[in-house]
């Protein structure tokens, strides 16, 4: 096992709920690294005590359990991987003292302001956190089109217009995504999430052509809250006649990739990466 004992980067993976910590340590040992998991017991999958070799689980407000175990792990460079829902926020989990004192000296308690204080933490004891795509650059989605259909010019339209409210609103902290019909927005993300934002927006619809449009922050920090776009978008997608969808390319994760275009390419969806500047294309 890998370690800075020897001079190597000891790893660790703070794994949130979904498939990206799986797929993060999948990568991470097709390079011969093997991560320490640190679960949030709120929100990371039961099957990870299967899938790590090593894994401490932890609630969401235990900031200084943490710190003592990825001292005593020599932890050295840390990823972010998977969602801590935005509502975790406002639930009943009870912060130590450690993360009650960063809390109060925070003026903003969105997501960016959060996270970022988080990381301070870490890097304060020693801990570097590094882009949460490290292992992972082959599925970021590339530029052009994606899938076998591309958008016809009425969703073109939709893309563009959706786009630039879409920055907009992630520049604020707010959501990341919106669906569109017709130039009209129809639902941005808040803290629901993007499955659940399409969801309402095809409530408000009446069967009328949606378009979701996903981009990053404009200064995206990759180390955290990174889009991601799963199978399960696609399928929630196909059930709300969303025919198009617009991620930012070499900024948004695609996870299981192949099965997405599949399904999508099934549902007649077109799915396109956009960039903001060139990147390759994939």
């Amino acid at each position: 096992m890998d370690s800075n004992r020897n001079g190597q980067d000891r790893y660790a993976i703070v794994a949130g709920n979904g498939r990206f910590p799986f797929l993060v340590l999948e990568a991470a040992r097709e390079q011969a690294i093997e991560p320490v998991v640190f679960a949030i017991q709120e929100e990371a999958s039961p099957e990870l005590a299967g899938a790590a070799r090593a894994i401490h689980w932890l609630s969401l407000g235990e900031i200084a359990k943490l710190l003592d175990l990825l001292a005593a792990e020599r932890v050295n460079k840390v990823l972010l991987a998977g969602q801590v829902k935005h509502a975790q926020l406002f639930s009943s989990i009870q912060p130590d003292a450690m993360l009650r004192r960063a809390l109060g000296d925070l003026e903003r308690k969105n997501t960016d302001s959060l996270l970022s204080a988080f990381v301070r933490m870490l890097e304060q004891h020693g801990v570097e956190v590094v882009d949460s795509t490290h292992f992972l650059k082959p599925l970021l989605a590339g530029a052009g089109t994606l899938t076998r259909r591309s958008p016809d010019p009425a969703e073109q339209d939709d893309i563009a217009y959706g786009r630039e409210i879409a920055k907009h609103v992630a520049s604020l902290d707010i959501g990341q995504t919106i669906v569109v019909s017709d130039r009209a927005c129809l639902a941005v993300e808040a803290m629901e999430g993007t499955d659940a934002a399409i969801e309402r927006a095809a409530k408000l619809s009446n069967g009328r052509r949606l378009v979701v449009v996903k981009v990053s922050k404009p200064h995206q920090d990759m180390r955290f809250d990174v889009p991601v776009v799963g199978l399960r978008t696609i399928q929630v997608m196909s059930r709300s006649n969303a025919r198009a969808l617009a991620v930012d390319a070499g900024k948004t994760l695609l996870f299981e990739r192949a099965r997405c275009f599949e399904e999508a390419d099934e549902a007649e969806i077109a799915v396109v990466g956009v960039a903001d500047s060139p990147a390759p294309a994939g």
